[in-house]
């Protein structure tokens, strides 16, 4: 028995020790490990539920079904709105706390409606220590159980177990929710949210795999994966790009040459973020008329 499959066995005894489960189901790759695991081992009792907010890109949400369905799981949806908490809106560099507990919160109450005792998330064995992650204190002061964690699970090997299971999101990029485009301090609205959400969806019919697009107050900063750099700078893409940004009501385009990084907004990367923001490609949107 290799070292995953005794991680992937201590998992599935540790989810079949408990009456039922809930997991907090995003349809990204950690959570939907989480779900896959939870069925094999109680089946029935194993609840994916994912939150509905402005922060969920609308395509993630119809990954989170299909995702779902590949599993099998029984799949709840519930609808909050992280705006309406004025410590959410203000985006402070402890804004994925704020979020984190009001999205878990949702989770908890949800399993107790059905009657499950037990919450469960995404995170693994490499998030600790993965720079800036407020979301984290969230998880350990509302005592969800990540098993990921617990059994010393790395992302490489979540991916592994994934493709045990067969599940097509096996090597998905990771996804954070819309509010990390906008930079510390700056207040997230739903306007906000919303034209990176429709910028994003661009990108993503262009063909591009690992992107970002930060929204600063006015300023579009496109990250794209190195390997999709040369394709970004295309003529017809550039100029695509920069007229359906402008519609959506930025001022200004840019192409972050340093290529996409995770988390090149929180207060870990500041540094990085003016870095980024000197090495650009700038297009400047067109006057009206």
């Amino acid at each position: 028995m290799t070292s995953v499959e005794a991680k992937l066995e201590a998992v599935r005894d540790d989810l079949a020790s408990h009456d039922g489960v809930l997991v907090a189901f995003s349809g990204g790759v950690d959570s939907s490990v989480v779900a896959a695991l939870a069925h094999d081992a109680l089946g029935e009792d194993a609840i994916a539920c994912t939150a509905r907010s402005e922060t969920l890109p609308e395509a993630e949400l119809e990954d989170a079904r299909r995702v779902a369905d590949e599993i099998g799981i029984r799949h709840e949806l519930v609808s909050f709105s992280e705006l309406e908490s004025d410590e959410f809106v203000q985006n402070d560099d402890e804004r994925c706390y704020h979020c984190r507990t009001m999205r878990l919160g949702e989770m908890l109450d949800t399993a107790r409606e059905f009657g499950v005792e037990t919450v469960c998330d995404g995170t693994n064995a490499d998030d600790p220590g993965a720079g800036h992650r407020p979301g984290l204190k969230a998880v350990d002061e509302l005592e969800v159980h990540s098993p990921l964690l617990a059994h010393d699970i790395t992302k490489a090997e979540v991916r592994e177990i994934a493709a045990h299971y067969g599940l097509s999101v096996a090597d998905k990029p990771s996804m954070a929710c819309l509010s990390s485009r906008i930079p510390t301090g700056l207040e997230v609205t739903e306007e906000r949210l919303t034209r990176v959400e429709r910028a994003e969806a661009l990108l993503r019919q262009w063909g591009f795999d690992q992107f970002r697009v930060r929204d600063h107050d006015g300023l579009a900063r496109i990250e794209v994966a190195g390997d999709e750099l040369e394709r970004a700078l295309e003529l017809e893409f550039v100029e695509t790009v920069r007229e359906e940004l402008s519609a959506l009501g930025f001022d200004h385009v840019t192409l972050d040459l340093h290529g996409y990084r995770t988390g090149s907004v929180s207060p870990a990367a500041d540094a990085d973020d003016r870095s980024g923001e000197e090495n650009a490609v700038t297009a400047e949107s067109p006057p009206d008329g």
